[in-house]
């Protein structure tokens, strides 16, 4: 599976060529754009293959219940895939480990990868994100979107990352939440609030803009329209 990521970083779109004998697994309404010979499988899990109960932790994560398989039937073919908030994107190959990935932000996967619920823990509460994370391990590549653009952080000891600009990190990776100023008081009147304190060794993927703002800003310029 070959991945070309286009118009970055604003408005990026994946094209995924794929030869014969190969799947691309995609979350539901992610297709742009196919050739005429590619076919499509929707499934609750892997192709072939039925898992409710993992659709419906997809789902708890923020995820689609269901998920489209890709595979041209006869000789290569192509797949363009694009996201409902414009923003970037990124390709990732795993070799047989595991990345960390919020909700929504999971695009697509070759067929080697699993997918699955990644426990974050009640401290994921109180830093305004689901408890519930998509857990991607396996081989293969997978690829991950974001609000705005994206770009990587390499921890090397500890790092502090706003919630909502969080992607995706590696499981190398442990996170705790913490107060973003030196007192409560600082933290709340400058906006930020709780904060993830990332310690360890590995990447976190950080996006511009954070979608929970957005959709706030969006809400409240609605209500004064409507007033």
């Amino acid at each position: 599976m070959q991945v070309e990521l286009v118009h970055q970083p604003g408005n990026t779109a994946a094209k995924v060529t794929l030869q014969q004998g190969e799947t691309c697994t995609a979350e539901s309404g992610a297709m742009i754009a196919m050739s005429g010979n590619m076919d499509i499988t929707t499934t609750t899990h892997k192709k072939g293959s039925g898992g409710i109960l993992k659709a419906i932790k997809r789902k708890i994560a923020g995820e689609s219940l269901f998920l489209n398989h890709f595979e041209p039937l006869k000789g290569d073919g192509e797949v363009w895939l694009g996201t409902a908030l414009s923003g970037d994107m990124f390709a990732l190959d795993l070799d047989s480990e595991n990345l960390i990935v919020q909700g929504s932000s999971f695009l697509a996967c070759e067929d080697g990868i699993e997918i699955d619920l990644g426990w974050q823990g009640f401290k994921s509460i109180f830093s305004g994100e689901s408890v519930f994370w998509v857990n991607l391990s396996g081989k293969g590549k997978v690829i991950v979107s974001s609000f705005g653009a994206i770009y990587p952080v390499e921890v090397d000891g500890e790092y502090i990352v706003d919630s909502g600009h969080i992607v995706a990190f590696n499981e190398t990776l442990d996170f705790s939440i913490t107060k973003a100023g030196s007192s409560w008081i600082q933290s709340v009147l400058g906006g930020e609030g709780l904060v993830c304190k990332f310690s360890g060794k590995g990447t976190v993927w950080c996006q511009s803009h954070n979608p929970r703002s957005f959709g706030q800003v969006m809400a409240s310029s609605l209500r004064e329209r409507r007033a």
